[in-house]
């Protein structure tokens, strides 16, 4: 018969390879001497177990209240039978029986073993819910178990026991693992499953893109930059959408990094997938123009009852727009969330357009370029020029630099940058009104 020395030693060594504490070993092993108790005497039997680790000793008392006549054997004993203990028992006093470990049957051992495996697994589910439930959307390290019918199983580097998968559809099928090679993905969410939660974990979506950002840049862990968007079409292109809390952060730069080293980074981890960084805006129109990068957009109109946005570029810029089967588009619709239609400045000159428009960017009439458009102005300067009035170029073309050094905020160095933006801006607009006569003459 199996001791209590011995069933306390093999249920440490449980506890300790699932890494739980004292406390919880004497409660699953009280827990399970109960099961067995109730197998033994009755499911309403009481009583009193004490562990002893120092001894290796387990003290098992049953309680039975002295009663008259028995109804509930598990908990009660005649005045009779009790007076046979002891000849001072009354009806009401409980009776207080030792019960040696030894005692209890194959089937009550088996019980009590069920009940302290069973308890473990609750303790595992609900450890393993608790720690990844908040954890969506984070990057975890493990290695390759094994791979079945196309999905991976994974065995995670910090949470061993967990079950975790990328299935098929989460994969980049450029990328090929093999069994024990280390692993990075994403935890996309926690399914519940007859056998408790399951980690399904990915590397095909945005949300991977993401998570590597924010592991190779600072000012995303630090909250000053956020990814509000990302569009993805797996092993071939990304584009993100990035904001600053800081105007005196530049976005894209951050996410750039010195010479490329935090955006190669994340290409590098990706197999080398192309990846556009481009600012967010809350104004669609500009958004969508932003979004078609690398393209230059000459005009956006949007129809905010269809969601639909249809973007002119010049003739040179059409086929970078669309993209390689459409995917600069497609890309660039999923970003934002509305659906862009482009259309040539020449296809939109012969549908009217220019009966119902305003000239395109580069004819007589041309729109005036806001601040915030202007490539090389950082955006804590636009805030500064917005916070005095100035929101175009047209609003700043005729300031001199003394003007610009009555701002706050606004350097030498950085009244000097405005200077020179100002001049080269006016410069390339003589030379295209030049080039235009010139073509007229001929």
């Amino acid at each position: 018969m199996v001791s209590s020395a011995e069933i306390l030693a093999a249920v440490r060594e449980l506890t300790n390879v699932k890494q739980l504490d004292r406390s919880e070993l004497h409660e699953l092993l009280q827990d399970g001497i109960y099961a067995a108790l109730a197998k033994k005497y009755g499911p309403t039997v009481q009583a009193e177990v004490s562990i002893d680790d120092g001894r290796g000793d387990i003290r098992i008392v049953v309680l039975k209240t002295v009663v008259d006549a028995v109804t509930d054997p598990a908990k009660e004993i005649s005045l009779e039978e009790a007076r046979f203990f002891d000849e001072e028992y009354q009806v009401g006093d409980q009776m207080e029986e030792p019960v040696d470990f030894a005692v209890f049957g194959r089937a009550a051992v088996q019980a009590a073993k069920q009940r302290i495996i069973q308890r473990v697994r609750e303790g595992e589910r609900t450890r393993i819910r608790d720690e990844f439930s908040s954890r969506v959307g984070e990057l975890l390290s493990g290695e390759v178990q094994q791979i079945e019918r196309g999905k991976l199983v994974i065995m995670l580097n910090k949470f061993r026991e967990a079950e975790a998968i990328i299935p098929y559809r989460e994969q980049n099928h450029r990328e090929h693992f093999h069994q024990g090679e280390p692993i990075r993905a994403v935890l996309k969410r926690v399914e519940e499953t007859p056998k408790g939660p399951r980690l399904i974990f990915s590397r095909g979506d945005p949300l991977f893109v993401k998570a590597l950002f924010k592991l190779e840049v600072p000012e995303i862990q630090q909250g000053i930059v956020e990814i509000r968007v990302a569009a993805r079409e797996v092993g071939s292109r990304s584009k993100i959408a990035v904001f600053s809390r800081d105007d005196s952060i530049d976005p894209v730069g951050a996410c750039v990094g010195l010479k490329g080293s935090r955006v190669q980074a994340v290409v590098n981890e990706l197999g080398g997938e192309r990846i556009d960084i481009v600012p967010w805006s809350s104004d669609p129109e500009r958004f969508a123009k932003l979004a078609l990068a690398p393209a230059r957009v000459a005009r956006v109109f949007s129809d905010p009852v269809t969601k639909t946005i249809q973007a002119v570029v010049d003739e040179d810029q059409l086929s970078l727009a669309i993209g390689r089967n459409g995917q600069n588009v497609r890309l660039a619709s999923e970003l934002t969330g509305w659906k862009i239609d482009l259309f040539s400045s020449r296809e939109w000159m012969e549908r009217g357009a220019e009966g119902v428009f305003a000239p395109l960017p580069g004819e007589e009439g041309d729109v005036d370029l806001q601040l915030s458009e202007i490539e090389g102005l950082p955006p804590a300067t636009v805030a500064v020029l917005a916070e005095a009035g100035y929101r175009t170029l047209n609003d700043i073309i005729d300031l001199e630099r003394e003007d610009f050094l009555k701002l706050p905020g606004i350097a030498p160095a950085e009244a000097d940058r405005l200077m020179a933006l100002i001049e080269s801006l006016t410069e390339e607009g003589a030379e295209n009104d030049n080039a235009g006569a010139s073509e007229t003459q001929e």
